[in-house]
C-alpha cells in the first residue's frame, strides 16, 4: 500500500562532536566524547517518516461499530469505524501509553475502557473509560494500577472491571475497579511465580485471572497459570486444567455463556483451548490447537471462532474439533479482535482492516482502515537494512521500502515485526518475530513471503547479517518463554536452512553477531539476575561446531558486535566497549562509553571504520586507538526495541532521528 506523504528531502547539517585520546589496552577507563576540528560535520538527509500507517494492537465490537485501539503511534488513540458505512465515526486520545492492547466495554455498551502499555511507569493513568454517548468528549483517565502495563481488561455484569498486566518489578495481580467509588484497588496476587498476566474474565460472581511467562524465561520461570476470584469470599484457588500446565502461559479468558473459554501460547508445543463449565469448574474439555498462538474467542451459534497467528480458526466443543476457515478474501496476519456480527466473524487485521468472514458461504467483506479515514501516523520502528536502491524499515505487520531519489514509500505486508534485516544482492532478508522466521523480499519481481521457518520457540531474532564466505544468511535468536537462545542459518541459493539451539549457553541468547572468513562470532545476553552475561563464542555455522569463546568482562550482557580487520568490537547493554583480536582470541582493550551508549545499541562497519548508534547518537570507533567519537548526537531515535544502523554500497548511513528516517554522510578523516 502506498502512504504518500509531503516531500521532507530537506537537507540538514549537524554539529559532529568527534575525538577522544584513550589508551589501549585492558584497562577499564570512562571514555567522555570532546570535539575535534579536523573533521567536516556530517551531511544528514531528512527521509521523512520510516513508517507512517495506522498501526493496531486491539479491537472490540459493540453493535454496528468496530472500536480499535492503536499501536506505537502519539498520541496512543481509539477510533470507531462503523461497518456498515466503512467510515471512522469518533477518535478519542489518551493522555498517557504508546499501545492500547486491552479493550472491553459494560453490558449497556455506553463505557468503553481502555488499558495501555508504557515504556516506563510513569505515575500516569493507565487505565481509561471513553463514555460512548458522548463520543466527542475525550476518554477519562480513572486512575493507575500499579502494574506498568495493563494487557487485558474483562466487565463484569454489574459494572466492575477487572485488570492484569505486568511490567514492574513484582508480580502481576488483580486489579479491580469500582465505578460507583471510583476506587482501583489490588485484590490480590495469586501467583508469585509468573511474570505477566494477558487474560482476564468476569461474571457476577467470581473473576478469572490466567498468567505465566511470556518473556525472559527458561531456568525456574513459572508456566500457565490460571486462578479463580472468589469476589464474596475474596479468595484465589487454582483451576487450570493439568493439560495446559506444560505451556508457558494463558494467552486468553472467556465467558461464553455458561462456559469459561481458555487458551494458552504455545511453545515448544500447539496451543491448547478448553471450555470450562462455570457452575463446576472441575468439569471441562481440551482440545490442541494448531499453532502457537490462540486468542480472541467469539461465539457463532455452537462454534468458538478465535485467532492463531495466521488466520481464524474454528472449534466446535461437540466433536471437540479444530480447523481453519477457508475464505476467500486477502490473509489475515495477525489478528487483534474476534467478534460477532449477524453470524459473521468480524475479524481486525494488523494488515490494516476489519474483514466480515462469513464461515458457512467462506466469503468476506473488507472494510480497510485507510480508506475508513484512519489516521496515518508515524510510528516507532524495529530493523533497518539498505541496498539496491532502497531502505528498508519494519514496523508492526509492514516493512516500509523507501526509494532513494525519490518520495516514494511503499509499505509491504509482512506478519508481525521485522526486527533487524540486510539487503544481499538486492534482495532483502529479514528476521521476523514472532517466531516467523527469515522472510525474503525482491524488488525485481515484488515477491515477498517466508523463505525459512525454524522451531517457534526460538521466536525472537534480535540480529541479522551475511557471512559472505559461506553464503549464509545469519541471524541471532532469542527464545522469549523457554531461555537462551539460537543461531539461525539460511541458504538463498539452496534455499537450505538449519539452526543451533543455545550456541552460547542455555541462559544467554545471541544478540550480536558478526562474520569473518567464514566464522560467526555470537555475542551472548542472559536477562536473568544470575549466570555469564556477555560471553562471545566463535561458531563454524557450515559445521556447527564452537571453535572457541572468550569472556569479554562485562557486567551486562552483549548489546552488538561488529567486524573490522582482525579486530571484533562489542558493546554491552550497559554501555561497556571491547575489542578481541580474532587471529590471537584475546581481549585486548576495554573501554567505558556510556556517554553515548548505554542500554540496547547497534554497530556496521562502513568505509573501513565501526560506527554504532544508540538511543541518544550515531558514534564511531578509531580503528587504531578504538576512541569514541560523537558524530550526530541528540539523534533520539524513534525505535521500538532498540536502535539500528545500516549502510548502502555509497557508504552511506541509515538510522533514526525521532520517527524520521535519515541518511548520514560522514566526511572523517
Amino acid at each position: 500500500m502506498n502512504n504518500p506523504h509531503p516531500s521532507r528531502r530537506t537537507v540538514l547539517r549537524a554539529g559532529g562532536v568527534t575525538g577522544l585520546a584513550a589508551a589501549v589496552g585492558l584497562t577499564a577507563h570512562s571514555a567522555q566524547a570532546a570535539p575535534a576540528a579536523a573533521d567536516r560535520a556530517p551531511h544528514i538527509v531528512d527521509l521523512g517518516p520510516a513508517v507512517r500507517q495506522f498501526s493496531l494492537m486491539s479491537a472490540l465490537l459493540i453493535g454496528d461499530t468496530a472500536y480499535i485501539g492503536s499501536r506505537n503511534i502519539e498520541p496512543a488513540q481509539i477510533i470507531a469505524v462503523d461497518l456498515p458505512t466503512q467510515k471512522m465515526v469518533a477518535r478519542t486520545d489518551l493522555a498517557n501509553g504508546h499501545s492500547i492492547q486491552a479493550l472491553a466495554a459494560d453490558d449497556s455498551g455506553r463505557y468503553l475502557y481502555a488499558g495501555i502499555l508504557q515504556k516506563a511507569s510513569s505515575g500516569s493513568a493507565n487505565l481509561f473509560r471513553w463514555d460512548l454517548h458522548s463520543p466527542d468528549r475525550p476518554a477519562e483517565p480513572l486512575g493507575s494500577i500499579a502494574d506498568r502495563d495493563v494487557r487485558a481488561l474483562a466487565v463484569a455484569p454489574d459494572g466492575v472491571v477487572y485488570a492484569v498486566g505486568g511490567g514492574s518489578g513484582t508480580a502481576p495481580a488483580l486489579w479491580e475497579y469500582d465505578p460507583a467509588t471510583g476506587e482501583i484497588r489490588n485484590v490480590g496476587t495469586p501467583d508469585p511465580e509468573v511474570t505477566l498476566a494477558r487474560a482476564v474474565a468476569a461474571t457476577r460472581t467470581h473473576a478469572f485471572f490466567g498468567a505465566g511467562t511470556t518473556f525472559n524465561g527458561g531456568g525456574d520461570t513459572s508456566r500457565a497459570a490460571l486462578y479463580v476470584y472468589d469476589r464474596s469470599a475474596k479468595s484465589f484457588t487454582s483451576i487450570a486444567p493439568s493439560e495446559l500446565l506444560g505451556d508457558p502461559s494463558i494467552r486468553d479468558l472467556a465467558v461464553l455463556g455458561d462456559r469459561l473459554a481458555v487458551s494458552t501460547a504455545g511453545s515448544t508445543e500447539d496451543a491448547k483451548v478448553a471450555l470450562l463449565d462455570l457452575n463446576d469448574l472441575s468439569s471441562y474439555q481440551v482440545a490442541t490447537s494448531i499453532g502457537k498462538v490462540a486468542k480472541s474467542f467469539a461465539m457463532i451459534g455452537d462454534t468458538v471462532y478465535y485467532a492463531n497467528e495466521e488466520g481464524l480458526l474454528a472449534y466446535r466443543p461437540r466433536t471437540n474439533a479444530i480447523s481453519p476457515v477457508r475464505f476467500d478474501g486477502p490473509e489475515l496476519g495477525e489478528i487483534w479482535g474476534v467478534d460477532s456480527r449477524a453470524g459473521k466473524a468480524v475479524v481486525t487485521s494488523a494488515y490494516g482492516f476489519v474483514a466480515q468472514i462469513d464461515p458457512e458461504r467462506g466469503t468476506a467483506a473488507v472494510t480497510d482502515l485507510g480508506r475508513a479515514g484512519a489516521p496515518m501516523a508515524p510510528q516507532t520502528v524495529m530493523g533497518i537494512a539498505a541496498g539496491g536502491g532502497y531502505v528498508y524499515v519494519g514496523g508492526n505487520a509492514t516493512i516500509a521500502r523507501h526509494t532513494l531519489g525519490s518520495d516514494e514509500v511503499v509499505n509491504l505486508r509482512a506478519p508481525g515485526e521485522a526486527k533487524d534485516a540486510i539487503v544481499v544482492n538486492r534482495v532483502l532478508y529479514t528476521g521476523q518475530y514472532n517466531s516467523q522466521g527469515i522472510w525474503r523480499y525482491d524488488p525485481r519481481t515484488g515477491e515477498i513471503g517466508q523463505a525459512a521457518h525454524f522451531p517457534s520457540e526460538q521466536n525472537r531474532p534480535l540480529d541479522v547479517t551475511f557471512d559472505e564466505d559461506n553464503g549464509l544468511v545469519l541471524a541471532g535468536v532469542q527464545s522469549d518463554t523457554e531461555g537462551g537462545g539460537a543461531l539461525w542459518t539460511y541458504h538463498p541459493r539452496t534455499n537450505r536452512c538449519r539452526h543451533f539451539a543455545n550456541p552460547v549457553d542455555e541462559s544467554q541468547c545471541v544478540r550480536g553477531i558478526a562474520s569473518r572468513n567464514g566464522v560467526a562470532f555470537l555475542g551472548g545476553d542472559n536477562t536473568t539476575p544470575t549466570g555469564p552475561r556477555s560471553t562471545v563464542v566463535a561458531f563454524d555455522p557450515v559445521a556447527g561446531e564452537e571453535l572457541w569463546r572468550v569472556d569479554p568482562r562485562q557486567s551486562a550482557g552483549t548489546a552488538a558486535l561488529a567486524v573490522r580487520g582482525r579486530h571484533l568490537y562489542g558493546l554491552s547493554r550497559k554501555g561497556g566497549l571491547f575489542v578481541i583480536d580474532i587471529p590471537r582470541r584475546k581481549l585486548i582493550h576495554r573501554a567505558d562509553v556510556s556517554s553515548v551508549s548505554n542500554g540496547f545499541a547497534a554497530m556496521v562497519t562502513n568505509r573501513g571504520v565501526v560506527y554504532g548508534v544508540s538511543d541518544t547518537s550515531v558514534f564511531r570507533f578509531h580503528p587504531r586507538t578504538f576512541a569514541v567519537s560523537v558524530v550526530v548526537p541528540d539523534i533520539d531515535g524513534g525505535w521500538y526495541s532498540g536502535s539500528h544502523i545500516a549502510h548502502d554500497e555509497r557508504g552511506r548511513l541509515y538510522t533514526m532521528r525521532g520517527r524520521t528516517l535519515v541518511q548520514i554522510t560522514d566526511h572523517h578523516r
